[in-house]
């Protein structure tokens, strides 16, 4: 029988059981995948904890890399034997097995492994339709990104650095500060020491920056938008210290007439077409060497609920997988 990582009410790590599960054979459209390697994102923690919907029991995680096992009738996007990658789907990717629509497939490049997609699918995709969609990021920019030490920010980093932005992002250690330096940071706020308003105030001479990136959500929201120029973009694509209070939008006004958005990769990514030449634009970039894609840690998929521990808990830096 195959396992998987399930849970059976909302809570802490500790609600994450290791159980059988019949993964059965794929239907019209589906694929059924053997995994390799597991994302782990903060998103997981937000459906295990009840701060997102799911409906009870439910599996977890939505990145994952393996093998095509078998298909289903009409599948012709993948075959059998093909490496391939997801990111997006059904919940259900912390799991030795899976069926998984097959228009959500990737098939993985020769040059790529499994560890470094598991690692960036979810991560490297959200960059790219953030800095090259959601504001297209070009040279002479200055950008602030949040929590530039992340998953995301440390590959976000180094694409908007080659495309020549100056980057400032915050960080929560100098440990932190020393890691996003290391990939395309040219400045480093300590926010737990430092105010990163008047930071990017004296980096900019007072000009400040035409597009804030916030995965932080409720402990950064408002300052950042006092981080932005006239007409400047505000992207919140995250919310680890939690939601962000109602709006008044007539501060954006008073404030210079701002933009807010609120994207999701699972809209930038809805369409085939799309998340085909999302992903292709992130493997040209990783196997140019511009991005490098680095596991800073893994754990087995059995220590799931330790895995969750310490990414809330701050004690990970950039991306982290479980391996089967």
């Amino acid at each position: 029988m195959t396992h998987a990582m399930r849970f059976h009410e909302t809570g802490g790590p500790e609600v994450l059981v290791w159980e059988e599960v019949d993964v059965g054979q794929p239907g019209p459209g589906e694929a059924r995948v053997r995994h390799t390697a597991i994302g782990l994102n903060y998103v997981d923690t937000y459906l295990r904890s009840g701060a997102y919907p799911a409906s009870l029991p439910s599996g977890l995680g939505t990145e994952a890399a393996g093998v095509v096992e078998a298909v289903g009738p009409g599948v012709t996007d993948v075959k059998v034997g093909d490496r391939v990658a997801y990111s997006g789907g059904p919940q259900g990717a912390y799991s030795e097995e899976r069926v998984m629509p097959a228009d959500r497939l990737v098939v993985l490049p020769d040059g790529i492994s499994d560890q470094q997609a598991t690692a960036m699918m979810l991560k490297g995709m959200t960059a790219q339709y953030l800095i090259r969609q959601t504001y297209k990021v070009k040279e002479g920019d200055t950008i602030l990104f949040h929590a530039a030490a992340g998953g995301v920010g440390l590959i976000a980093c180094q694409w908007a650095k080659s495309l020549g932005a100056t980057i400032i992002g915050t960080v929560g250690s100098d440990k932190k500060a020393e890691l996003a330096k290391a990939h395309g940071c040219d400045h480093t706020i300590v926010y737990t020491r430092e105010d990163f308003v008047e930071r990017v105030r004296e980096i900019t001479d007072g000009s400040m920056v035409p597009v804030v990136y916030d995965s932080v959500g409720k402990d950064t929201f408002a300052a950042s938008l006092d981080c932005l120029a006239p007409r400047g973009l505000m992207v919140l694509f995250g919310q680890s210290s939690g939601a962000v209070e109602p709006l008044n939008l007539g501060i954006l006004a008073q404030k210079g007439s701002l933009y807010v958005t609120r994207p999701t990769l699972g809209t930038y990514a809805a369409k085939r077409a799309d998340l085909l030449a999302m992903a292709q634009d992130l493997f040209d970039v990783v196997l140019s060497g511009t991005v490098k894609i680095e596991v800073n840690q893994t754990y087995p998929l059995r220590e799931a609920a330790k895995a969750h521990q310490d990414l809330q808990a701050r004690k990970t830096t950039g991306s982290t997988i479980l391996t089967v």
